[in-house]
């Protein structure tokens, strides 16, 4: 059913039963004044009953002082939406938050028995909210919503409690896997009932072959990516939770997602921008008075620093510059990798060469607010008059929107994105044949493969390695020439030393 206007008190909810505005006194809570008690419309005399209520199609003609309070489940506020409906949304307070709640805040909906109704979607979050919530406390979990042990439930939630996903998996990315852990959870058999609450011994090889031809279908068709997410994240939580509860597995087959063979999915390649670019951007933003947006751009193309660390101000005035040698140092929140890298050199004449002068020069537009980089000013007002000057990190999606429109507005294609400007680093790095030691010195990756991804396959290097190719060709065609032309040579002194014998 769908959600009637509502208003907020004291943490419940207030609307008429008519379908008419609220007279000035029912919205502020008072009774009217004696004088317009006697001015009344007039009201059905005796007592109300069914017969007393007037047709349907004249409901909008009559007048009711009634409200009707419901109380709202712990945790949703409501918001009015422009089509006149209320929306419900469920939001953990930002202290929970801070301590590490990793319940997400999540849109319920207008339907108000959906969102707030018993079994509805406010009791099932509050529910593992309170299991969070206690076992932060050190108490034991004992709740009704808590699954039953040895169900593909139970293995998820020991799974979220282990070393492997609490150390490994990053508090950025664990909101993308309670969404996958949701989405395998929730699908629903050929019976209706959903997959969670099956007992894990119950998914064999061929169950999971046919749990991943439910992953693929999508509202909107095949979903080729996030199937081959969830079975990935089957596979690692199967595997993480046999080794501490072997005696709720299977003997024979622990692990039934190993093995599963996927369709074969074309992957798409991110964005790259060009060294001129980024540089067009960064001296554009300059000049329409976004400096600290000019620099992030700079510092992903670079020194290579993943745009979500430059934003959350993991790059500081306290690294540039201060130490014995002129370095910037480069923190990879990802990696826990610290990169010091130098910004330029002194050589034996005494002549000095500055590696990113250019970049620096951008850096110097920037205005010192705080110990990050990149800081911008809030201005707090009361009353409209400003009260004080504060320096806050930009949000993610701020930022991103400044992007954007400094893109627009220098010309630059939709493509180029702080993420592009990262990737347009990396690529540089092997248009300069760097070795892969000496590319990963500067980046920070741990592996070869990860390295691998973010170069790509411009037309530079395609030149660069034919160029080789061809000089390669050439060389082995003279060594060939030659070669022969001695043997011939050879030969025929041989032939002709002979005949005069």
């Amino acid at each position: 059913m769908a959600a009637p206007p509502v208003r907020s008190l004291c943490r419940s909810v207030l609307w008429r039963t008519d379908c008419r505005g609220v007279s000035e006194e029912g919205r502020n809570r008072l009774s009217p004044t004696p004088s317009k008690r006697g001015k009344a419309p007039a009201m059905a005399k005796g007592r109300s009953g069914r017969g007393d209520l007037a047709p349907r199609n004249g409901l909008r003609n009559r007048h009711r002082r009634g409200f009707v309070s419901v109380k709202l489940p712990r945790h949703v506020i409501p918001k009015p939406l422009a089509s006149g409906k209320t929306a419900f949304y469920y939001n953990v307070p930002t202290k929970y938050r801070k301590m590490g709640c990793p319940i997400p805040n999540e849109p319920l909906g207008a339907d108000y028995a959906k969102a707030c109704g018993e079994g509805g979607r406010a009791e099932t979050l509050n529910g593992l909210f309170d299991e969070w919530n206690d076992a932060r406390k050190g108490l034991p979990i004992s709740s009704e919503a808590a699954p039953r042990i040895g169900t593909i439930d139970w293995l998820f939630r020991e799974y979220k409690a282990s070393r492997a996903y609490l150390e490994k998996v990053k508090p950025r990315s664990r909101g993308n896997y309670e969404w996958n852990m949701r989405e395998i959870c929730d699908t629903l058999t050929k019976r209706g009932d959903r997959v969670g609450g099956h007992p894990i011994k119950s998914v064999t090889p061929l169950g999971a072959d046919k749990l991943y031809d439910r992953f693929v279908k999508g509202p909107k068709g095949k979903r080729l990516r996030i199937a081959e997410k969830l079975v990935v994240l089957c596979r690692k939580a199967w595997r993480v939770v046999h080794r501490l509860h072997p005696a709720e597995f299977s003997k024979d087959i622990p692990n039934p997602w190993m093995g599963v063979t996927m369709e074969t999915r074309v992957k798409l390649v991110k964005p790259a921008v060009t060294r001129e670019q980024v540089y067009t951007f960064a001296h554009g933003c300059v000049e329409r008075g976004e400096p600290e947006c000019g620099a992030a751009a700079v510092i992903c193309f670079e020194w290579l620093q993943r745009p979500e660390n430059v934003i959350a101000g993991h790059i500081k005035w306290t690294g540039y510059r201060t130490g014995p040698k002129p370095t910037i140092r480069i923190e990879h929140h990802k990696t826990g990798a610290v990169i010091d890298h130098p910004l330029e050199e002194t050589l034996p004449d005494g002549a000095v060469v500055k590696f990113y002068e250019e970049a620096e020069g951008i850096l110097a537009k920037l205005t010192r607010r705080g110990v990050p980089l990149i800081l911008r000013e809030v201005k707090e007002r009361k009353r409209g008059v400003e009260i004080r000057s504060l320096s806050k990190p930009y949000s993610f999606s701020g930022m991103q929107k400044i992007v954007q429109r400094m893109r627009k507005d220098i010309g630059l294609p939709a493509l180029f994105t702080l993420d592009a400007c990262r990737h347009g680093g990396m690529t540089e790095l092997e248009e300069a044949e760097l070795t892969e030691g000496q590319g990963r010195a500067l980046s920070a990756h741990r592996t070869k493969e990860s390295y691998a991804g973010y170069a790509k396959r411009t037309e530079a290097r395609m030149l660069s390695a034919t160029r080789k190719r061809h000089a390669h060709a050439l060389a082995n065609q003279l060594a060939t020439n030659v070669q022969n032309a001695t043997g011939d040579c050879v030969q025929n002194e041989k032939s002709e030393n002979s005949k005069s014998a």
